[in-house]
């Protein structure tokens, strides 16, 4: 991934800029690929000499056909929920010649410890170069800690139109509250479907939709389990207001809840649900009014790009304050002052 700009900005003939508005600009980790579009460079050895990898304390370096790794201390859906050890000096490395063992079966370690720590060291020399450190492999922490956002303290977001591929950090976040979700449509001759508003996806999320005409909302508790509202009626052509409202059971987090769906004033499905997703509702899904991107949140009921057939005048997402018990208020304000002073 990292080499695709160098290899656009040579193909272009355009040098990558050393400040951008008068900021300095960080070096790219990359190396550029254009040589390889020759025929003549087939078999030309790579440019790549050097390059460090660090996803969440898991650490490695490539130096000239020599690949040294940390061995993962648990596997990737459990690094949010097991103990950790420590992150400099609690993890094992292993060490492989992958010029002549490319699928890493032979572990080089304990034969060449002087090799090892060589390539150890460069990957501190790496990832000084490149802002990596400090190293840090907590997760969920990491993950919901709060951030600057567009969006804090907002309560009432209005949408016109569709729109599609705004981040999470970007929408409404419905976790740990109450809310309101009103669509304004207006439905033609021969009824309409799609997507009204939807967050996540396969994986967790929900969505306010037409489907076949009736009014439904799915709320995806992490692909684990699916709740649903739905209206018995096609819409009739015409101008309606279709409303999902939520009355949270908190304080706490991922407290369930009770959900009224209407049209036009009228309940047409209402039931409780006993969990809701508490910390994040996706790292890899977007925020989509009028349409559903990346993935649905039921695939039995309508494949992407779903996009609403009808008129959607506006969309509206009214947010009530998260209820917290007096210690998880106070925890949540002095994580948001000390994120608030490092922007600063």
């Amino acid at each position: 991934m990292i080499d695709i700009v160098p290899t656009i900005l040579e193909a272009a003939g355009i040098r990558a800029p050393a400040m951008v508005n008068g900021i300095a600009q960080k070096p790219i980790e990359g190396v550029s690929m254009l040589y390889s579009f020759d025929k003549a460079n087939a078999n030309a050895p790579s440019t790549r000499t050097t390059q460090y990898f660090e996803m969440f304390g898991n650490r490695a370096i490539y130096h000239d056909g020599w690949i040294a790794a940390t061995t993962p201390p648990a596997p990737p859906w459990l690094l949010g929920a097991v103990k950790l050890p420590d992150v400099i000096d609690g993890y094992k490395w292993e060490l492989y010649n992958i010029a002549d063992d490319y699928s890493e079966y032979n572990d080089l370690a304990a034969k060449y410890p002087d090799k090892l720590r060589d390539l150890k060291e460069l990957f501190l020399v790496e990832a000084t170069k490149y802002n990596v450190l400090p190293l840090d492999n907590s997760v969920l922490q990491r993950i919901i800690t709060p951030r600057p956002s567009a969006t804090a303290g907002r309560t009432l977001f209005t949408y016109t139109g569709e729109i599609s591929g705004l981040p999470v950090s970007d929408a409404p976040s419905i976790l740990n509250k109450s809310y309101t979700i009103t669509a304004n449509v207006e439905i033609p001759q021969g009824g309409s479907e799609g997507m009204l508003v939807t967050s996540g996806g396969r994986f967790g999320g929900y969505g306010l939709y037409l489907l076949k005409g009736k009014p439904i909302f799915t709320y995806n508790l992490v692909d684990l389990e699916r709740f649903r509202r739905e209206g018995q009626q096609a819409l009739a052509p015409g101008k309606h207001t279709i409303v999902f409202d939520f009355k949270y059971d908190g304080p706490g987090f991922g407290k369930g809840g009770s959900g009224v769906l209407s049209v036009d004033g009228h309940s047409v499905d209402s039931k409780s649900i006993p969990h809701t997703i508490p910390f994040l509702m996706s790292i890899d899904e977007t925020f989509d009014v009028g349409v559903d991107t990346r993935t649905p949140v039921d695939d039995k009921d309508y494949q992407i790009p779903f996009r609403f057939t009808g008129k959607l005048v506006k969309l509206t997402v009214n947010l009530q304050p998260a209820p917290m018990s007096a210690e998880e208020q106070k925890q949540w304000d002095e994580a948001a002052k000390r994120v608030n002073r490092a922007a600063e």
